[in-house]
């Protein structure tokens, strides 16, 4: 229709990129606070510059588009400013669970194809671990200043980035369907997936958030759980930078410190897990503090106990609650309970968000009757870009062009979604994936085990507890201290089983598939 360069401008004005976000912001609203960490406070004019010096660092170390620049740290100032100076710079950015091991960060250096590694200084030491079985090494490392621990010098002090003299504006060139963050999720194989995400599906994920969740600039959000995790970081954190709200950063979920906090900087928004709600009803500063000020709270990751939502309100009536389900791969939020519906379609996980339509299939990919259960797939913009080097499990997750989400739950006669079971074996617990497979193929390492099976029991502060019913080898004795003691020394914390059980058989059904639902059944007790 034009020429390539009639083309090639109409492109540029209209492609949005989310390093962008901040930057419409320090023009919109240059002196409001963006966001608050430790005693420090940056306006979003503040930010935006140091997100620009940021990104003229990591290209003056040698970054270039396309490039992967991965990020080991709990929550603070940095990694925020990184996040949006490496997408800035074109790199894609890669959060690393903080909580892994070694040789679980390997995995993701090397499957990511990380150029460049940013860890706080209390994780240096297990990044270099993991950097030393690597064959093909990060070119750059740089540490963020968090507890003031030593760090080795190979380490370079990535404060002089956030300072870099260069602060020229930064025009970043990727385009709304180029990727621009990989999130690593654990699915039932036994190494996680790394999903690729682009500007166009985060921010068609952002108005989902804002018009569903009812989100506005006004809003004063304190930040809590994990950004390495899709949730905080893209449901909510960017959303607030999107929307020119205030975000004020904690380093971690500390239900006295998170009280303190909401009554003292008047914070109006929080999301959490359940079991970050229920540890703050628990605390013993909960009624007396003024938590007047709260009227959004919002969960997910689980299904909240029908108690906790009747006590929240209760105790917080002020407060309206929101129930956000989804995945990574759809960046992440897919369908949302709105505050009308907690008591009255309890255990329901809402309805498909704005930018999302959702329906629930048989085997074959037809369309069950409402209240039949099956697989729930979506269509949306957020859609992730598949996974990283993998194309047979994107083509899988992509089948007849909807994304198979590998959860099963049926639609009622009003539309609303209920998850019944999750046909991939996955345990939530404490807001964290868990792969059953992953934690049975480490056990079956141990060499006095034959059989075993691993799966969630409910449990009241986790919701999920991992559990594990192991069969010993014909002739060994075997106890439970022995396996706790191998899944201490094999298995990151949050993936050893708490509970473990010693059987003479597993069950099964005639094709010899262990039935872990009469496991659950004759468990759930125990």
């Amino acid at each position: 229709m034009y020429t390539a360069s009639t083309t090639s401008l109409i492109n540029t004005t209209r492609n949005r990129n989310i390093s962008d976000l901040v930057t419409l912001q320090a023009l919109k609203n240059p002196s409001k606070i963006a966001l608050k960490y430790d005693g420090h406070s940056d306006t979003f004019e503040e930010l935006n510059n140091c997100i620009d010096r940021a990104a003229n660092a990591l290209k003056a170390a040698g970054i270039t588009p396309g490039e992967r620049v991965a990020c080991l740290s709990h929550n603070n100032r940095s990694f925020v400013i990184f996040r949006f100076a490496a997408i800035r710079a074109g790199a894609i950015f890669t959060p690393i669970n903080f909580m892994l091991n070694a040789t679980d960060i390997t995995y993701i250096l090397e499957n990511s194809g990380a150029v460049a590694i940013i860890a706080e200084d209390t994780l240096c030491e297990v990044a270099d671990q993991a950097i030393a079985q690597m064959e093909s090494k990060p070119k750059v490392k740089a540490y963020i200043n968090f507890s003031g621990t030593q760090v080795a010098d190979s380490w370079l002090n990535s404060n002089d980035w956030i300072t870099f003299e260069d602060d020229s504006p930064v025009v970043c060139e990727t385009g709304e369907d180029d990727p621009v963050q990989i999130m690593y999720t654990s699915g039932t194989e036994s190494h996680p997936k790394g999903v690729i995400l682009s500007s166009r599906a985060l921010i068609a994920q952002y108005v989902t958030c804002i018009v569903d969740g009812k989100m506005e600039q006004s809003d004063i959000e304190l930040h809590c759980l994990p950004l390495f995790h899709c949730a905080q970081l893209d449901c909510f954190l960017t959303v607030d930078l999107y929307l020119g709200a205030t975000s004020i950063l904690m380093p971690g979920a500390d239900p006295g410190a998170m009280l303190e906090q909401i009554e003292k900087e008047k914070i109006n928004k929080l999301f959490c897990p359940p079991t970050v709600w229920i540890a703050l009803l628990r605390h013993p500063d909960f009624d007396k503090r003024d938590l007047s000020s709260l009227n959004k709270g919002y969960y997910g990751a689980s299904i909240m106990p029908t108690a906790i939502i009747e006590e929240l309100s209760e105790r917080l009536p002020n407060m309206r609650l929101w129930n956000f389900y989804g995945q990574t791969e759809l960046a992440p939020v897919a369908t949302i309970l709105q505050p009308e519906d907690q008591l009255s379609k309890l255990g329901s996980a809402g309805k498909p968000g704005l930018n999302i339509n959702t329906r629930i299939v048989d085997d074959e990919d037809n369309e069950v009757p409402r209240n039949t259960v099956g697989e729930i797939v979506h269509q949306s913009p957020q859609a992730t870009l598949g996974y990283l080097g993998n194309e047979e499990k994107t083509a899988e997750a992509f089948c007849n062009g909807w994304f198979h989400s590998g959860d099963l739950g049926y639609m009622d006669e009003e539309g609303y979604i209920f998850v019944v079971d999750r046909k991939k074996d996955m345990i939530k617990s404490g807001g964290e994936n868990v792969a059953s497979r992953e934690v049975e193929e480490k056990l079956f390492q141990h060499p006095k085990i034959a059989e075993v099976a691993v799966f969630g029991l409910p449990h009241e502060k986790w919701i999920e507890a991992v559990s594990a019913v192991i069969v010993p080898r014909e002739g060994e004795s075997l106890t439970r201290d022995e396996i706790a003691s191998f899944c201490r020394e094999n298995l990151t914390s949050y993936k050893r089983p708490r509970n473990i059980f010693l059987a003479e058989s597993l069950p099964k059904n005639a094709s010899g598939k262990i039935l872990k639902r009469e496991l659950r059944a004759t468990y759930i007790d125990s």
